[in-house]
C-alpha cells in the first residue's frame, strides 16, 4: 500500500506531509505535479497544487493529473486534503474536485472531515468551529477570496457539488470504529455521497483513522492524516521517518510574508530577539533588483548572532488596508512576492541554506525561487510545521501558513533544531 496525497496549496501539503511523517509514514512532498520519473522509496507521497482558489476547471484538470501521476507511481489510496477551515466558494473548489476524484476512481461515497482538533478546528454536528466560534462567526468571514458565512459543512458541500451529503455525528463515533463502519454502509446505500464527519478530539480523529483505513478516497484537512497514519505505519511503518528531512546547512534567514493575526505576533516576539528588517512596499514597486540586493546585504552584515535576521512584509489589519488602498491589494502584493523571490534566489547564490518562511503564497514563491520541486519531511516544529530537506539540493526549509505556529515559532525552528 501507497498513500498519495493531493494537496490544494503548498502550506497544506507540507501541513498533511508533517502529521504523515510524525505519525510513522516516510513522505516526501513534489511542488506541483512531476514531468519526469522519480525513484520514491517512501510511503507516502504528497503533491502541493495551487488549486484553492483557481478557476473550477483548472483546479479539476490539476487535480486529476495529480491523481494520475500517483496512481503511476503505485499509489492504492487517496486522501484530497484542503484547508481546516475549508476554504473555498459556493461554486468550488472542493466539491468539484471531490466528484472529479470519486469519478476518475470509480467510487460513489467518500468522507468530508476537516477537523484538526490541535490547532481548534474541530466539527460538531456539521457544523466547522475555529477555537469556540463557528466557522461563520470567525475572521474567516471576512476572507477576501473564500468569505466563509455558513458553518454547516453539509449545506456548504452540498452547493458546490453534484451529490447528497449525510452525517456521522460524535456520539456515533465515541461508539468506536465498527458502529462508524456500519454507519458508512447505511449511508451508501441511502446514495449518500459525501460523509460529514464530527470531530471535537483527537480520538475521533484516530476512531474515523481505524474506520477508513480500507478507503480509496477520503478527503479533509490534515487531522484525519493522524489516525489514518498510524493505522497504516502499524504494519509497514518507519520508526524514524523524520531523519532523511532534519535541517542541515549554516547560513539561515527568516522570511514573513503573511498578515494573519498569529504571524503579527511571531514578527513582533522575534524582533525582540533577533535583527529585523521591514520591507518597504514603495521599493517593491520601483526597483526590485536593487532592493533585493540592499536587502540581502544587510541580512549578510546581521548573520553572525545566534538567532538568523528577520526581513518581514507582515502589517496588522489597519496597515494592510492602507496599503492595498494606496497601491492596489494585487499589485502590492505581486510586488513584495517579487521582491521576496529576488532576495530568496541572491542569497541562495551567497551560500544560504535554511529558509525559515510564514504564509503560504510566500512559501510557494520561496520554494519556486529555489528550484525546490521534492523534499524529505523532517522534524515537527509545531503542529503541522516540519523541517523539510530539499531531495536534489543541500537546502532546509520551515514553511508555514500563516496562522499556524505559537508566538516563538521563529525561535524555536533554530534552537530546537540544531545542526
Amino acid at each position: 500500500m501507497r498513500l498519495g496525497v493531493i494537496a490544494d496549496d503548498f502550506t497544506g501539503a507540507t501541513d498533511i506531509a508533517s502529521f504523515l511523517t510524525q505519525n510513522g509514514l516516510a513522505t516526501i512532498q513534489f511542488n506541483g505535479v512531476p514531468q519526469q520519473q522519480e525513484a520514491i522509496t517512501a510511503q507516502a507521497i504528497v503533491i502541493s497544487l495551487k488549486s484553492r482558489s483557481c478557476p473550477v476547471e483548472q483546479a479539476v484538470e490539476q487535480s486529476l493529473a495529480a491523481l494520475r501521476w500517483l496512481q503511476e507511481q503505485g499509489c492504492d489510496r487517496f486522501y484530497f486534503k484542503y484547508c481546516s477551515t475549508f476554504d473555498s466558494t459556493e461554486k468550488g473548489n472542493i466539491g468539484p474536485v471531490t466528484d472529479a476524484l470519486l469519478a476518475e476512481l470509480g467510487e460513489t461515497m467518500t468522507v468530508i472531515c476537516p477537523a484538526l482538533p490541535v490547532n481548534g478546528r474541530t466539527v460538531y454536528s456539521g457544523h466547522l468551529f475555529v477555537g469556540e466560534q463557528l466557522l461563520s462567526d470567525s475572521g474567516m468571514r471576512h476572507h477576501p477570496v473564500t468569505p466563509m458565512t455558513d458553518s454547516n459543512l453539509l449545506r456548504l458541500m452540498e452547493r458546490q457539488s453534484q451529490g447528497k451529503a449525510g452525517l456521522i455525528a460524535a456520539p456515533l463515533l465515541d461508539k468506536g470504529a465498527d458502529a462508524v463502519r456500519d454507519r458508512l454502509e447505511e449511508l451508501k446505500a441511502q446514495g449518500i455521497n459525501y460523509v460529514v464527519l464530527d470531530a471535537t478530539n483527537e480520538q475521533h480523529l484516530l476512531t474515523q483513522g481505524e474506520a477508513l483505513r480500507d478507503c480509496h478516497l477520503v478527503t479533509g484537512g490534515s487531522g484525519l492524516a493522524i489516525g489514518l497514519a498510524r493505522q497504516w505505519a502499524t504494519a509497514q511503518g518507519d520508526e524514524d521517518a523524520e531523519t532523511a528531512g532534519r535541517p542541515q546547512g549554516e547560513r539561515a534567514v527568516v522570511i514573513s510574508g503573511s498578515c494573519s493575526q498569529m504571524t503579527n505576533r511571531q514578527v513582533n516576539a522575534y524582533r525582540q530577539l533577533a535583527p529585523a528588517q521591514e520591507v518597504d512596499v514603495r521599493r517593491c514597486l520601483a526597483d526590485v533588483s536593487d532592493y533585493a540586493r540592499e536587502l540581502c546585504d544587510w541580512v549578510a552584515a546581521n548573520n553572525d548572532g545566534e538567532l538568523a535576521p528577520l526581513l518581514y512584509a507582515t502589517a496588522d489589519a489597519q496597515q494592510l488596508q492602507a496599503i492595498q488602498q494606496e497601491y492596489g491589494a494585487e499589485r502590492s502584493s505581486a510586488a513584495v512576492e517579487a521582491l521576496f523571490a529576488a532576495v530568496t534566489r541572491e542569497l541562495k547564490t551567497r551560500g544560504w541554506q535554511r529558509f525559515i518562511v510564514a504564509g503560504g503564497e510566500t512559501s510557494g514563491v520561496v520554494a519556486q525561487s529555489l528550484d525546490v520541486t521534492a523534499f524529505h519531511i523532517g522534524p515537527t516544529i509545531s503542529p503541522g510545521v516540519p523541517w523539510v530537506r530539499d531531495i536534489h539540493q543541500p537546502l532546509s526549509l520551515a514553511l508555514k501558513s500563516g496562522n499556524f505556529g505559537d508566538e516563538e515559532f521563529f525561535r524555536r525552528a533554530q534552537t530546537e533544531f540544531p545542526l
